[in-house]
């Protein structure tokens, strides 16, 4: 389920990373968070903060959209 959506379009690397590490901490664990992310580097920099952070990266369900769940 898609608690919230970050939308970052226009922001350019590390700006979407960086607002989704604000804003996830901020929900409850088990909610996913879309961020809308037009920056190519997105595609790449949010699976690997989810690496590093222990969180779940849930996929790209649409073009510029990456879904992130909260694990812990």
């Amino acid at each position: 389920m898609i608690l919230e959506t970050l939308d970052c379009r226009g922001q350019r690397c590390p700006l979407p990373v960086i607002a989704l590490a604000r804003r996830l901490p901020e929900l409850p664990v088990g909610a996913t968070l879309r961020v809308l992310a037009d920056d190519p580097a997105a595609a790449s920099d949010i699976p690997a903060w989810c690496r590093m952070r222990g969180q779940h990266y849930a996929g790209s369900p649409e073009p510029h959209a990456f879904d992130v769940r909260r694990e812990s």
